[in-house]
């Protein structure tokens, strides 16, 4: 029996592989796995109809609510210009500074990844509007291409973050679960406001990180003042609306005001009002974030919707209990545990997406640790952390794929690679801090 969950992450292995969409292939191959299961008299058939079950309780779950908003929020800062407008700005204000454009990049960057939460999104967005004007100062081609990329994962940690929403919802499932399989009555409950709360220093941690290592860096060379870092900037006006929105919008949830939909729900008006105090609301610009929006929540519901049709049948076919034995034959204790999962997580990060991972691996491995006694929103955090260092990893992370479709044909792909490996150490070491010293979190 051990073999048969083995085989079914195979198979839908082999067709993500083959370029299979991650929805369709989760749900498809499952499903049809599933069916040979009844042929061959392994899977209870009875188990398809809590399916319609599983599903009306991701559409109906009122936390996921807040993505569809989250990811307007962020869109809307982002198509209607005051992202570009910031980083001029900021650029005009740190013109004097040696390292000033990189700085702005970093600042601005760790307020654009709390306002969208998305990595693509981000990175994109900076590698457009950034990275020309770097290599025009006269920026390293490395350096530069390295601190768009490793900006653009801020998105992964800095709460309000769409990842830190999903994990949130996994890990407070997977709590429970794991206080039922340990008897427990009068459980205890995990909230998306626990892990923004937790996210909140190992962020600025980071953030401090990058800007340490740019500064330091950068201290000694001369770069070409250009245009766009000429004139006046009112950075009060330009900085302030979208730090208060962020500041408004996580301090509600922290504070315990509102949940983190009710909190998303003021973001999404807050960053049109924003837009219109800059004069750039206007019909085609709603049309198009309504539209972007709707696209990316479909994509996301729908893998939700797959990941949850695996995870039934997974069990189903005994593989819950496959990966409890795993865990249990583990030498080492629980410490070897967590490192086993952490590297798989960090594996998994080159060839699927933080949302696959959140609703396929993370429900798997969380349950087996949460019942060895960890915290779950230390967890959290770590697997975020974690996330965020595989996104940047050569020679597969998303965010160095993400990036290479939008520098231009003079930064080859060894460039990128090398520039980010300096941040990746810094993450590394931001990883090992919150390891050692959980209390940073807790």
């Amino acid at each position: 029996m051990e073999i048969i969950p083995i085989l079914l992450i195979a198979l839908i292995c082999m067709a993500l592989l083959a370029g299979y969409p991650v929805a369709f292939t989760l749900a498809g191959t499952s499903i049809l796995f599933a069916l040979l299961g009844i042929v061959f008299g392994f899977f209870d058939a009875n188990l398809f109809k809590t399916l319609p079950m599983r599903i009306f309780g991701i559409m109906n779950n009122q936390t996921l609510l807040a993505v569809p908003l989250f990811v307007f929020m962020g869109v809307v800062l982002e198509r209607s210009g005051i992202a570009s407008k910031m980083l001029r700005d900021m650029a005009i204000v740190f013109k004097n500074t040696n390292s000033g454009l990189s700085i702005s990049i970093i600042v601005v960057g760790a307020l654009l990844a709390a306002s969208t939460g998305i990595v693509g999104a981000t990175v994109v967005t900076m590698g457009l509007m950034s990275l020309p004007a770097m290599l025009k100062q006269g920026y390293d081609k490395d350096f530069a291409s390295g601190l768009v990329a490793s900006t653009g994962t801020l998105g992964q940690i800095i709460p309000p973050s769409i990842a830190l929403v999903l994990l949130g919802d996994v890990m407070s499932n997977a709590y429970q679960r794991a206080q039922n399989n340990l008897g427990v009555f009068s459980q205890e409950t995990v909230s998306v406001g626990d892990l923004f709360v937790g996210a909140v220093v190992p962020g600025l941690m980071i953030v401090i990180g990058y800007l340490i290592y740019t500064i330091l860096i950068n201290r000694k060379k001369e770069f070409v003042v250009i245009e766009e870092t000429a004139g006046e900037a009112n950075i009060l006006k330009t900085l302030l609306p979208p730090a208060t929105l962020i500041f408004v919008v996580l301090g509600s949830i922290i504070g315990g005001i509102a949940t983190p939909t009710e909190a998303a729900g003021v973001g999404a008006l807050g960053a049109l009002i924003i837009a219109a105090i800059n004069g750039n609301v206007n019909l085609e610009l709603i049309k198009t974030t309504s539209y972007k929006a709707a696209t990316v929540t479909t994509m996301i519901f729908s893998i939700l919707i797959g990941a949850s049709i695996f995870s039934l049948i997974f069990r189903g076919v005994g593989g819950d209990l496959l990966v409890d034995q795993i865990f249990e034959m583990m030498p080492g204790g629980k410490y070897t545990a967590l490192f086993f999962v952490l590297f798989a997580i960090f594996l998994f990060g080159f060839i699927l997406d933080f949302i696959e991972i959140c609703y396929v691996i993370i429900p798997l491995v969380a349950p087996p640790l949460l019942m060895m006694g960890f915290d779950p929103v230390w967890l959290g955090i770590l697997m975020a952390i974690n996330l965020q260092t595989s996104f940047l990893t050569p020679p597969f992370g998303f965010s160095l794929f993400y990036l290479r479709g939008v520098a231009e044909a003079s930064i080859k792909t060894i460039d990128i690679y090398k520039g980010v490996m300096p941040f990746i150490a810094i993450q590394l070491i931001a990883l090992l801090i919150v390891v050692l010293f959980p209390f940073i979190i807790l």
